[in-house]
């Protein structure tokens, strides 16, 4: 394929275990792209085998950025991910390279597609603050004080979202004003055309493959992996981190709340329900190049026209 010079990004897009990664790696053996991880659950370093993170020989071969860019115990928030991912960008049209962002998380791609309200910075002050008091008091308890401040967030965001709840307190505090007072001042997003693939396989095979992957990755050491995360002091089940698909239930299961088989099962459901999640968000999107198999030659005839 000739190099496109018309600044266009891809966006290629699916739920979990659609096979996004291996069509990313079918276009970069096609014509010159830059591979921008939009996954909030691959940013996190240590976190390899139950985020199903490219291995290092992939990653050699065709490098993933916004990989392995955090610790577990670090806030990343959209915002920090639209920043990045614009800085991605720009660095791919100065390679001449073209741009495909690869992934699921659906606030990731609509921060960096429709913009994000103008809100105040983290600092690390404030983010250690709000990490130490999630430690301390649980996600639910710092949701009651968010309805006390701000009842229209909190009755927007589930008590568990621990990342929501303490960034809408954060906003609050750095700011003096509520989350849902500043929201309808938006940053814009990215000014390029954007061309949009959606993988999407049947959801009987979606629902096999959670399977087989999951089942894969307690063979490949993935139980050792959160032991290895749980020697970590700052660590914790409501981190986001933690809180990822897979890891909460392997925590629990190490914590002695739950059987190994209790833990597979629930670590599946709670799999298939993300890309229930996943499905119904890409539902929304128009424009795109749907496929329910990798059709390479579809793919790159759509991002030519």
């Amino acid at each position: 394929m000739t190099q496109s010079t018309n600044n266009t990004v891809v966006f290629l897009m699916g739920p979990t275990a659609s096979g996004k990664t291996a069509l990313a790696i079918q276009l970069a053996q096609q014509f010159k792209v830059r591979i921008i991880s939009v996954d909030s659950a691959l940013i996190y370093k240590g976190m390899d085998i139950g985020t199903a993170k490219p291995d290092t020989d992939t990653l050699t071969a065709y490098p993933h950025h916004l990989i392995d860019i955090c610790e577990p115990d670090q806030s990343y928030s959209a915002y920090d991910f639209s920043q990045d991912a614009k800085q991605q960008i720009q660095a791919a049209f100065e390679n001449n390279e073209t741009p495909v962002l690869v992934g699921g998380t659906s606030f990731y791609f609509n921060a960096l597609e429709h913009g994000l309200s103008n809100l105040p910075e983290s600092t690390v002050e404030s983010r250690n603050k709000y990490n130490q008091l999630l430690k301390e008091k649980g996600s639910a308890a710092l949701h009651d004080d968010l309805n006390k401040i701000d009842p229209k967030t909190a009755e927007r965001i589930h008590p568990n979202d621990a990342q929501r709840v303490t960034r809408a307190l954060e906003v609050f505090d750095l700011s003096g004003k509520t989350l849902s007072d500043l929201q309808g001042n938006k940053k814009p997003g990215i000014d390029y055309p954007i061309k949009k693939i959606i993988l999407m396989p049947p959801r009987g095979e979606l629902h096999q493959r959670i399977e087989k992957r999951f089942l894969s990755m307690m063979d490949e050491g993935f139980l050792s992996e959160v032991e290895q995360l749980k020697q970590n002091p700052n660590l914790h089940e409501d981190l986001p981190s933690i809180r990822c698909v897979g890891y909460r239930q392997a925590w629990q299961h190490l914590n002695g709340d739950i059987n190994q088989e209790t833990m597979i099962e629930l670590a599946i459901i709670a799999t298939r329900q993300l890309c229930k999640r996943q499905s119904t968000w890409l539902k929304s999107e128009t424009d795109a190049l749907i496929l329910e198999t990798i059709d390479v030659e579809s793919v790159v005839n759509f991002i030519q026209q």
